[in-house]
């Protein structure tokens, strides 16, 4: 099974965040119509749904095409992820208008506040959710797909 390596690395990438999109659609829809958070789903989730699974799997290709070479284990490979992906999640979203800068922190539609303690406590524990997601999630992928 040496067919086509790079097209079942990028599916071995997209499948974890393609399976965590539904938590994370499912957490807005809680959030808008059960607790009445006026977060507007349609532009919020765009970048999640449009962008991410593919970085993933372009990533994962990344991974596999450094194979050959000395290159980091799979989970550190995975936790430099969100060294690109907060700055580029943080750009778009400024940029369309739904994420503001405060003295005191984010704040999020206009209506959701979050402090920088907050950030500066939740993204290492990003890089360690994403340190373990590559390990053992897209390690397992790439391994039933055969090219671990």
């Amino acid at each position: 099974m040496n067919q086509h390596p790079y097209l079942r690395a990028y599916m071995a990438g997209i499948a974890v965040p393609t399976m965590m999109l539904l938590v994370i659609l499912s957490a807005f829809l809680i959030a808008r119509y059960v607790f009445q958070i006026p977060i507007p789903i349609e532009r919020a989730i765009v970048f999640p749904m449009a962008l991410v699974p593919n970085i993933f799997g372009a990533w994962n290709i990344f991974y596999l095409w450094l194979r050959p070479r000395p290159h980091l284990p799979i989970g550190f490979h995975g936790a430099i992820l969100p060294f690109l992906l907060a700055p580029a999640g943080l750009a778009l979203a400024s940029c369309s208008g739904f994420l503001s800068t405060t003295s005191s922190g984010l704040l999020w539609f206009s209506a959701v506040a979050v402090p920088y303690a907050l950030l500066a406590i939740g993204f290492p524990l990003a890089l360690i959710a994403y340190y373990l997601v590559w390990k053992y999630l897209v390690g397992f992928f790439n391994a039933v797909l055969g090219i671990a």
